[in-house]
Formats: structure tokens, sequence, C-alpha cells
């Protein structure tokens, strides 16, 4: 626990000096503790802690400049079956990330009880060890995970699977409805924060500070990270801090509706 904090600790020190701030060039990327930064700021309480900590990709680059070694890092973690990937679908560019065993534990959490739970606990030995797909086709499921056509039906009743198309289905967190729900009113509340401001620009401490509007469910550092990372607004360094620039044409961006 307490290595836990320090990483955290660290990371709230370092922020300033990455992405908004000019990330020293002989400092070293944590991404795990950033990964561990970010997600003290998910609202459990919000889903009554039913889902696991959350937090995209994306949100990984409004801390570390270099976007090509935080995707190298995150495959890593991928790869040894610490951390899991989704593709979220309202945005094909945002993946959400949770480590492997809180996605566990949730998971069976919501399983108690269940005439899925077996077939979802046989799914999660095999996933977790060794897999780092975003997605599964009928022929893996059926001759390298061997499960039946019937369990594949219940994989999907529980959440942990949705379908992608005919075939296929993606890896999903159950009950996320709820939370991209959340999520992206939250996005564009912030948003339209940014834009409303004189010269559609406001200082990210200010920013931090507002009084959020009943839209935004979530810590607005949650929100500036996704922001920033998913470039919809611009940081300028000032003598005053870092500000924050509406980008003109977030009116296209997936998921991203500002008048």
């Amino acid at each position: 626990m307490n290595r836990k904090r320090a990483l955290i600790a660290n990371t709230f020190c370092l922020t300033k000096k990455r992405r908004c701030g000019g990330a020293d060039k002989g400092e070293t990327a944590d991404i795990r503790s950033s990964l561990q930064y970010l997600m003290t700021l998910f609202s459990r309480k919000l889903f009554n802690d039913t889902l696991p900590p959350v937090v995209f990709k994306h949100q990984l680059y409004s801390l570390h400049n270099d976007k090509t070694l935080v995707d190298k890092l995150l495959n890593e973690f991928r790869e040894s079956g610490e951390l899991l990937m989704f593709q979220l679908g309202f945005d094909s560019e945002a993946f959400g990330l949770v480590f492997t065993e809180d996605y566990r534990a949730k998971v069976l959490q919501g399983e108690a009880g269940r005439d899925t739970r077996a077939t979802v606990e046989k799914f999660l030995d095999k996933l977790i060890p060794t897999c780092s797909d975003l997605s599964f086709n009928k022929d893996k499921m059926l001759k390298e995970f061997l499960f039946t056509d019937s369990e594949i039906t219940q994989l999907v009743k529980s959440g942990v699977l949705t379908v992608r198309d005919a075939g296929s289905w993606w890896l999903s967190i159950p009950n996320s409805g709820k939370f991209i729900k959340y999520f992206i009113k939250g996005r564009n509340a912030v948003l339209g924060m940014v834009k409303k401001s004189k010269y559609s620009e406001i200082l990210k401490d200010e920013l931090e500070g507002r009084r959020t509007p009943s839209q935004v469910k979530f810590q607005m550092k949650y929100h500036i990270h996704d922001i920033i990372g998913a470039e919809l607004v611009e940081c300028i360094q000032t003598t005053s801090g870092t500000l924050l620039r509406y980008v003109d044409g977030n009116i296209n961006h997936p998921n991203t509706h500002l008048s």
C-alpha cells in the first residue's frame, strides 16, 4: 500500500512537467504510476462499486508526450496479463484500460448466485493468463478456448462479451453502459465550459476549481485528462499557468456535439 501511495504521490509531482508542462527529456516515463494516479480519479461510488476503475489510453497522453512509449509499455502490460484493454464502442479511438485483477474481481462479484458464473469463470481463467486480444472470433472461441455455442451465449448474457459482428465479439466490461453515458455527457459539458469562456480558453487550474454542472458526474481532473489527451483542447504555457484553448472543429469529433 505504501508503494502504491508513493507512486501516486510521485505522479502528482511529475504531472506538470509532462505533456502540458514540457517533459524533461532525461526523465524516465513511469506509465504504471500514471495509471495508478488516473485510476484514483475514477468515481467508484457513482456505480455503487460495481465497476472496476476504468481509464482511457489517451488520458495517459495528457501526462506523457511520447505516445509511442505509452503504447509500447501498455502492450507489455497487456501481454504480461497485468492490464486489459477494451474498445468501448462510442469512438473508434476510445480504448479503456482496466487492471486485470480489478476486472476479474468485479466480474465475479457481479456473477455471484447467477447460473452463468461457472462459464464466466472458465472464460476468465483462459483469458487472463495469456490473452491480450480486444475481440474474439468464433473459430478461436470454439477451437482454442473450447467453448460451446451455448456458453458463448452465456458470456454475452453476462456482459463479458458484446457482439462485434456476425461470428465475433468484443471483450467487454459488464454494466459499463452507464459509465459511457456519464462520460460522454461530462466530456461535452467540460468542453462547453472551455468554449464558453472568454476567447474560448481558460487556465487549467481555474477549470479544475470551477463548480461543475449537473452533467459532470466524474472528478473534473478525470475529464481534463480526457480532453487534453484526446486533443480536444490545446495546451499553452503562460506565466499564469497552463492555458486550455478550445480546438475549432470539435463539433466533428465523435460524440462531441457543441453549438
